[in-house]
């Protein structure tokens, strides 16, 4: 099996994902948009996933390759068809590619929070076996507003009422960092932009709690991963 995966930043990758697929035999081709590298045909890949970025949906007159990105999104949704997981950002451009709308999240969401499984998030294939209420890691200062037409909320908090949701049977995609792995929190807090968040968010000394807390929920971040890696492969099969 092979995954194709959208990245907008290096240390945006597929995080603990890498080596769950690495024990499981998956290959993966990754695709570096923010560096220039070319979308390729698409029907051969078993999966697409799209993961986080500094960018924002709508900042195409500065990114523009997120318009061929967003038309890529679709055409897999619509012709191809098969699964398909998006993270933070790519949340953000399934919903923006499927003529969901998104918007500013007021505050920002910076360190680990509480999200809850919806009754349909319970229910669904992806989060089979994970507790209705997990803790996880974000990052993120845009939400999606509006869900696409037909979409089935899968989680929420209490400051974002779309963290995760599933369109149609096959595409699965979730504000929050499922990937995050040990050192996520000081990687990411090297970026410009996350680390403007950071401090507006938890404030100009707030990186080493932050950091505390995230080596604190290490265990459960990887149960969290391993859970819905293992249900993700089955939509795959």
């Amino acid at each position: 099996m092979r995954i194709l995966v959208f990245q907008h930043l290096d240390c945006e990758h597929p995080g603990a994902f890498r080596d769950l697929k690495r024990e499981c035999g998956i290959d993966w081709h990754v695709v570096e948009l923010d560096q220039g590298d070319p979308i390729p045909e698409m029907e051969p890949f078993d999966a697409l996933w799209v993961m986080g970025g500094p960018m924002d949906v709508w900042d195409v007159a500065e990114h523009p390759w997120l318009i061929a990105e967003k038309r890529a999104i679709r055409h897999w949704i619509k012709h191809i068809g098969k699964p398909f997981l998006g993270l933070c950002l790519g949340h953000q451009l399934l919903a923006d590619a499927l003529n969901g709308t998104c918007g500013p999240q007021r505050p920002a969401e910076v360190g680990i929070r509480r999200v809850s499984l919806t009754e349909a998030g319970q229910n669904d294939a992806l989060f089979a076996g994970l507790p209705v209420q997990m803790n996880v890691l974000q990052w993120h200062g845009v939400q999606v507003a509006q869900a696409p037409e037909g979409a089935e909320i899968l989680a929420s908090s209490a400051n974002c009422p779309i963290e995760a949701m599933r369109v149609g049977a096959n595409a699965w995609s979730m504000q929050f960092h499922v990937e995050a792995e040990e050192d996520t929190v000081a990687n990411w807090a090297t970026i410009p932009a996350y680390h403007a968040a950071l401090v507006e968010t938890l404030g100009a000394d707030g990186l080493g709690a932050f950091q505390a807390e995230s080596d604190a929920c290490m265990d459960e971040f990887r149960t969290c991963s391993r859970t819905i890696f293992a249900n993700f492969l089955k939509q795959m099969q």
